[in-house]
């Protein structure tokens, strides 16, 4: 299992509604969260296929969401 980790402006719960169509929508994501408790708003997300293609795919949807995204480096 990979586990991929991305700051976000992802800060509340009417945040989260917003994202989880376009995170839910990726078939290849076994599980995801937002630590919104942490200044960095951590997006955890939780993959069987490599992690260079998940993050990606998982920066497109959020980006979509119209949220910001950036990987944990």
């Amino acid at each position: 299992m990979n586990q991929i980790q991305f700051n976000t402006n992802i800060n509340c719960g009417n945040c989260i509604k917003s994202v989880t169509p376009f995170l839910n929508a990726l078939e290849e994501l076994d599980a995801w969260q937002v630590n919104t408790d942490v200044a960095e708003k951590i997006l955890t997300v939780e993959t069987e296929i490599s992690s260079q293609e998940m993050e990606q795919k998982v920066i497109a949807a959020v980006s979509e969401a119209g949220f910001k995204i950036q990987p944990v480096r």
